[in-house]
């Protein structure tokens, strides 16, 4: 029987054992919904990065037009950088392009989370897809839904994200859901996902910089078909 348990925020990741276990990492706005989004839209793969210097980095090693560069740190976009979010990205043209990413919070989750046996990408737009897949594939796992936070403080709409993965386990597994799970899922069951990402402290800071836009997109649940898991330092999609 799987265990599913929710992770609050990155930093509790330091006192877990991840050997063996299934990793989901979510940023909900907006890390893992930039990542899913640009691989739904035919990005080659993504090479998440935990700071602007280690992408800049990693950008020297391509050949110019091969990638795009996209990164933020504290919730502004890096100098030359193009701004983190789905629909800016989706604006670059990202078809058969590498995207080498780094953000405050959500790569370095990622990162964070690379000792674990498997390590997958979420978020609302793919929870399906990825519940659908780990059900399958993993079926015996523990499996830790991490909400990326932000700077080690627990950001509401990571945790509603997470809720909406518990609820879909529900569904389609028998599995033993900790306290904190139940949590989210109650969150997830009970509240409107725009109006939450909406009242949330980041999506407010989104909606004062004019960006509702890009929350309303991140609040769509499951349209995209794809599963993406961190390989030797790459997200790429699954075989379906």
């Amino acid at each position: 029987m799987q265990k599913i348990h929710v992770l609050l925020k990155k930093e509790e990741l330091d006192a877990q054992r991840l050997d063996g276990k299934v990793v989901i990492v979510l940023d909900i706005l907006f890390a893992t919904s930039s990542i899913v989004t640009a691989m739904a839209h035919g990005a080659r793969d993504v090479i998440p990065k935990a700071d602007g210097h280690a992408a800049l980095a990693e950008a020297g090693k391509h050949t110019e037009g091969s990638y795009v560069l996209s990164g933020e740190l504290n919730a502004n976009t890096l100098p030359d950088f193009v701004h983190p979010t789905p629909k800016a990205l989706l604006a670059e043209g990202l078809d058969g392009r590498t995207l080498i990413y780094c953000t405050t919070n959500g790569t370095v989750a990622l990162a964070k989370s690379a000792g674990a046996a498997h390590v997958y990408a979420a978020s609302l737009l793919n929870g399906k897809a990825t519940v659908d897949h780990i059900a399958a594939k993993h079926p015996e796992s523990t499996v830790l839904i991490v909400c990326s936070g932000s700077a080690d403080n627990f950001n509401l709409e990571d945790f509603y994200g997470a809720g909406y993965l518990v609820s879909l386990f529900r569904r389609i597994a028998k599995a033993d859901f900790s306290d904190a799970a139940l949590a989210a899922e109650l969150l997830h069951d009970h509240t409107d996902g725009l109006e939450v990402l909406r009242a949330a402290r980041v999506g407010r800071m989104m909606l004062a910089r004019k960006l509702d836009d890009e929350v309303a997109f991140a609040a769509q649940e499951s349209c995209y078909d794809i599963v993406l898991r961190l390989n030797d330092g790459r997200l790429q999609g699954v075989p379906r």
